[in-house]
């Protein structure tokens, strides 16, 4: 049955989940109420907390079509529960006036995918059920997604719009229309309010919510069992902690809510107009959208609220709520295939493919252009939290828990000082009854042993550490939103960078141009703005072929083409509103130099006065723009000079595209190695290509053609050579992470030879280095995918293998520490689309490519994500810096994503830095590793203060004795609140070390260190215990014995201590109580100068002078009480403990080398004795044919 019952939603993407159905039983719902009732409420916090052992708990299996209740668990590595209850959509309102046959089709669960012609098509499918059209569509909400019942898959799915099976072609033919008033409102029920709602809860949720954590239940429970035993001081402190904890962990988590409602409610509702099928233009509010709806873009622009597709008409939208960039982008209609020359009916519509045709949620739309008479219209094809922004509003409220070692360790921590407890817990009540002690007390004793072994003050101790180095950071303008990703950070052993605007300047600047001539090569030219050039196609190239636009009378759009068009010195008009109302068509943008660049005409004659008036007015029109695709990688343009009868078409984009579109004999035959040459010292280099067009083309013909119909046979007419200069601090910080054993790793979206040129250039790749190139190229026709391997450095040098020196190859370097290994002298590097085709179809070789993968050129940003993940399943920690544009899901994904843009786009990075400059990254890192020590530093002081107390209350429960409430109280309040919050404040130390801190609790030389001091405290509280009743002084406790009186101490050991004759009932004053007090009292101490570790992750504990302070007072004030003074031994105790451990660790792990944890260093190892790695150049890798079993991959060398 489980089998059966189990099913699979969302598969193969990231959310994807089993889902299970069950359905409420009543007769287990009373015996869990009975549960309850009998467990105090207990059971129902456990199953409060436990959504699998809820549902399971009250309910029974039952078919999925039919539960109550589904039961959802994730595929991940993290396999959470959650569960929903099944809701009914009733459809009986619904207006009998709505298509019959869409009603049945949706009536009976096909309301999964939006139906294109709700025609008599659809009505042969009614026959398939006995219900009528007053149906019910049952359904669940997830992580604020609608998952409607589908009869067709017999499953849940999610709704879809227009963004998924729909044909370019049906967009136009069927959709362009508009929707019936009655269609209109039947999808508005099933696809519910077009809003991105993000529900800032009322404080009381919140409260009960934050409440509800088991530690502060605990915390309640140690509350009321310190109140019944009179403990009222403790308990106070400890419920002021906790509400400090919880006020301020409230006001931090509903801050939050309310900034991401704040960005998510700005213009979230707006009147828009759309069109109805008769051509009507209705004004609606922006929440009624539903996919179909025809959108009219007004003139003065808008807020987007929907993804939409353009089907009439141009927008200039500002994309930086998505993308980070503040760059106008030019979105063009939607190419009509049956319209166009070169039909492509059969395409299928996505947004991503067509985003140049895509207006995407939360986008402004600036300005819109338009023919006389039509509308700029869109047509919704998302809503709500389908939408792009909503997507990424989803991902930041429901992010994917970080999985990280030290939070994992410290739970089973927990459990062993729990099983501890659990121990004394026993002891205490068999002790106490073998002493005939009363019910109520054994009953209070024993449980208190328990709030002594598990520290109630542990959360609000491990969090002060990280609020310390939160505070650090903020005073360096690193600005976080996730304090818990602090630890973490100290962990990263790689980083990602972006390029642009990360490692280099965020401009380009225009080194300058190479002309082409007679299919060769001029010499470069630095001056374009000049009168001998004014009137070249080269500089009418770079005066049309561009995507800028004025707005508010300042040019914008991207800023390559701006400092293109800046370099030629041109001026750009637009048509106003009112001058393109006039005429039939758009007015074309104009570009003309400035006159003074124009040849001056000169008093020689009237025939050559005549002849200087034409230039005066030389100026070009934009006819139509095809904006630039990183799929085709180019823009073009087609053009008309005033006064010419025929058009031009001009092009522009990445060399070896632009080359491979132009006629061959005007393409220089050095082309290749001049652009080497280029690309190797890090410039940016644009190709430029020209042609005349036929003089049939007319105006008209123009905006309808293909662009594939323009995009060939062209003339190559030579290079523009841009420069992107490195970030001053960009080398000295990537130096510091390498001296560090940081592996660095460069992810942009400009061109492979580019970027490792400035990998080089910023020391990501030392001189010495080779680097591979993985070229690898998807199944084509019945051929299986393969891997072309080259060597960056031979690719010029050597027309064919022979010629290859065999010291070429990088030789292998046996380390002697595993840390080292990422220091071999190769790196692979690949494009976008290699890097896809490897995830693909050659699994196996993606561990070891991301072992020395170092330049990951042209990615697109999902690619960017999963290139973080990949990193990840090697277990590297990783860290991410872009500058916010494309690399949100980057930042989300890594384990530490640090934004350099301060735009909305970084709401989703754990940290933001308010300087643009990686130097933040070491920063980050430097206060990561200390924030972690003080984990651990705390985390094993509070251990052993567990330990420690734990042992003197059950040596003094043998002789049914106990300390003191006022002892209590000065140990837990004094001596270890004090400790716990100075020795969290030691700074980071000022530069990364080789050395990395422990990444978990459980590891040997942790281990060692804490068991070293357990024994050494348990065996001098024994000694002390037993070493007292040996004394001649001493006396057996009875109620009226008066004998520690008479010690000068006994104001700490009674808390009744003014009333002499008063009978001592818990057995306090007793010489045992006082030895045990004091002993621990300065255990407590040392421990803690023991374990507050300094170098080389944190200052040495000696600067943090607070905790010298807290430390020297106590020390004095302890030995002031005492009366008796005791040498400090404690900087020899820290010393010896850390040498014996280091002397014992290696008999204490069996004397053996162990097998290294981390996938990436073991994989290293193996790599170290592989003589097929790395690949010989010149060399291919193919997939075998069974590719899909077992992903492995052959070598073949081609010879």
């Amino acid at each position: 049955m489980d089998r059966e019952e189990r099913k699979t939603i969302n598969q193969g993407q990231e959310d994807e989940m089993e889902i299970y159905g069950y359905n409420l039983s009543r007769w287990k719902l009373a015996i869990v109420s009975l549960g309850v009732i009998c467990s105090g409420g207990f059971l129902l916090l456990l199953l409060y907390w436990m959504p699998e052992w809820r549902v399971k708990a009250t309910c029974v299996r039952a078919a999925i079509k039919d539960c109550e209740v589904v039961l959802l668990r994730t595929t991940d590595e993290f396999k959470m529960w959650f569960c929903a209850k099944i809701r009914v959509l009733s459809l009986e309102t619904y207006p009998v006036s709505s298509p019959k046959s869409m009603s049945n089709k949706l009536s009976n669960g096909h309301a999964v995918c939006l139906i294109e012609n709700p025609t008599e098509e659809n009505r042969h499918r009614i026959s398939k059920y006995s219900q009528t059209e007053s149906q019910q569509i049952r359904y669940f909400t997830h992580h604020s997604v609608k998952y409607f019942w589908n009869d067709t898959i017999h499953n849940f799915d999610f709704l879809k719009g227009l963004d998924e099976g729909v044909s370019c072609t049906s967009i136009y033919e069927k959709h362009s229309a508009g929707l019936t008033k009655g269609m209109h409102a039947y999808r508005k029920l099933l696809y519910g309010v077009n809003e991105i709602a993000v529900k800032v809860p009322s404080v009381f949720k919140l409260l009960i919510k934050e409440v509800l954590n088991p530690f502060y239940i605990f915390q309640l429970f140690s509350v009321i069992l310190w109140s019944t035993d009179e403990y009222y001081y403790y308990a106070l402190a400890i419920v002021v902690m906790s509400i400090v904890s919880i006020v301020s962990s409230l006001y931090s988590i509903r801050k939050q809510y309310v900034m991401l409602h704040d960005m998510v409610a700005t213009h979230s509702t707006v009147r828009v107009s759309v069109c109805r099928v008769n051509e009507e233009i209705e004004e609606i509010f922006s929440t009624d959208l539903v996919p179909g709806d025809v959108m009219v873009i007004p003139l003065n622009g808008t807020i987007m609220p929907c993804d939409a597709v353009l089907i009439n008409g141009t927008c200039i939208v500002n994309e930086s709520m998505l993308t980070g960039e503040s760059v106008p982008v030019t979105k063009t209609n939607l190419p009509n295939p049956s319209v166009d020359v070169k039909g492509i009916g059969d395409e299928l519509y996505n947004p991503e493919t067509h985003k140049r045709h895509t207006l995407f949620c939360g986008t402004t739309v600036i300005q819109t252009r338009f023919y006389t008479g039509e509308l700029v219209k869109a047509i919704v094809v998302r809503t709500g939290f389908s939408t792009s922004k909503g997507q990424l509003v989803r991902s930041i409220l429901y992010p994917k828990p970080t999985d990280f070692k030290l939070y994992r360790d410290a739970y089973l921590f927990l459990l062993c000082l729990v099983a501890v407890a659990g121990i004394g817990f026993i002891y205490t009540i068999i002790n106490s009854i073998l002493n005939e002690v009363q019910v109520g007390v054994i009953i209070i004793e024993s449980l208190d042993i328990i709030t002594i072994t598990v520290p109630p003050a542990l959360p609000a101790a491990m969090t002060a550490g990280i609020v310390y180095a939160q505070r650090r950071l903020k005073k360096i303008g690193i600005f976080c939103i996730s304090p818990q990703r602090i630890n973490i950070c100290g962990q990263l052993n790689l980083v990602c960078f972006d390029k642009t605007g990360t490692l280099t300047e965020d401009g380009l600047d225009l080194w300058g141009i190479q002309r082409v001539e007679n299919a060769r090569f001029l010499s470069p030219e630095e001056n374009v703005c000049n009168e001998m050039l004014v009137k070249s196609q080269f500089v009418a190239c770079m005066a049309t072929c561009h995507s800028l636009t004025k707005i508010e009378g300042v040019l914008s759009g991207d800023p390559l083409d701006l400092k293109m068009f800046e370099a030629i010195g041109w001026i750009l008009e637009e048509a106003t509103e009112e001058e393109t109302a006039l005429h039939n068509r758009i007015m074309p943008t104009v570009v003309r130099p400035p006159k003074q660049l124009l040849p001056e005409s000169t008093p020689a004659g009237n025939q050559e006065m005549e002849l200087f008036e034409l230039p005066a007015t030389y100026e070009i029109g934009i006819v139509r723009q095809f904006p630039f695709s990183s799929a085709l990688q180019r823009m073009s343009v087609v053009a008309r000079v005033l006064g010419d009868r025929k058009m031009d078409a001009y092009m522009k984009g990445a060399p070896e595209a632009i080359a491979g579109l132009c006629k061959p004999e005007t393409v220089p035959v050095d082309f290749q190695n001049v652009l080497e040459d280029f690309t190797k010292q890090g410039f940016r280099v644009i190709a430029l290509a020209h042609r005349k067009l036929e003089s049939k083309l007319t105006w008209h013909k123009v905006q309808n053609i293909s662009r594939d119909a323009i995009e060939n046979n062209m003339d190559f007419m030579g290079l523009i050579i841009m420069q992107n200069k490195l970030k001053q601090e960009t080398p000295a910080v990537l130096e510091d992470l390498h001296k560090a054993n940081i592996r660095t790793v460069m992810v942009t979206g400009d061109s492979m030879l580019t970027a490792v040129s400035v990998a080089r250039d910023c020391g990501m790749i030392l001189p010495q280095d080779k680097v591979i190139i993985a070229e690898a190229l998807p199944p084509k026709d019945g051929k299986v995918a393969k891997i072309n391997w080259h060597y960056a450095d031979s690719l010029t040098q050597c027309s064919h293998p022979s010629a290859i020196d065999p010291e070429a190859i990088p030789v292998k370097l046996v380390h002697d520490s595993l840390e080292d290994l990422q220091m071999t002298r190769y790196h692979f590097a690949m494009n976008g689309k290699s890097f896809s085709v490897i995830l693909e179809h050659f699994q196996d070789l993606v561990p070891k490519l991301m072992l020395h993968g170092t330049v990951f050129a042209r990615m697109a940003p999902d690619q960017k994500t999963q290139l973080i993940e990949a990193l990840q399943n090697v277990d590297y920690f990783v860290g991410m810096c872009g500058d916010g544009a494309n690399d949100c899901g980057a930042l989300k994904r890594a384990h530490g994503g640090i934004s350099l843009s301060e735009l909305e786009a970084s709401v989703a990075s754990p940290f933001t830095s308010k300087t643009p400059s990686i130097s933040c990254v070491p920063n980050l890192i430097r206060e990561g590793r200390a924030a972690l020590i003080t984990s651990f530093c705390v985390f094993k002081f509070m251990a052993l203060y567990s330990i420690i107390q734990y042992f003197s209350v059950t040596l003094l429960y043998s002789i049914l004795s106990n300390l003191g409430d006022f002892q209590f109280l000065f140990i837990d309040l004094a001596i270890i609140l004090v400790v716990v919050f100075t020795m969290s404040l030691n700074p980071a130390w000022k530069e990364l070390v080789a050395q990395r801190p422990p990444s978990g609790l459980i590891s040997g030389a942790l281990l060692f260190s804490v068991l070293s001091q357990i024994i050494i405290c348990i065996g001098f509280q024994s000694l002390g215990f037993f070493w007292v009743k040996q004394q001649p002084w001493y006396e057996v406790w009875h109620p009226k014995s008066d004998a520690c009186n008479t010690t000068g101490s006994g104001f700490w050991n009674s808390s009744h201590v003014d009333n002499e004759t008063e009978l001592d009932e818990h057995n306090i004053q007793n010489y045992e109580n006082t030895t045990v007090f004091f002993i621990s009292s300065f255990q407590y101490l040392i421990v803690a100068i023991a374990f507050s570790k300094g170098k080389p992750f944190r200052q040495p504990c000696y600067k943090n002078y607070f905790f010298v302070f807290s430390v020297i007072f106590l020390y004095i004030f302890i030995l002031f009480i005492m009366l008796y003074p005791v040498a400090s031994v404690d900087q020899v105790l820290q010393e010896s403990v850390d040498r014996w451990g280091k002397c014992c660790l290696p008999w204490a792990l069996g004397c053996r080398k162990k097998t290294p944890k981390a996938k990436y260093m073991y994989l290293a190892q193996e790599l170290l004795v592989d003589p097929e790695w790395p690949p010989k150049p010149q060399t291919t890798t193919e997939a075998k044919a069974l590719v899909k079993e077992n992903g492995s991959c052959q070598i073949i060398t081609i010879t």
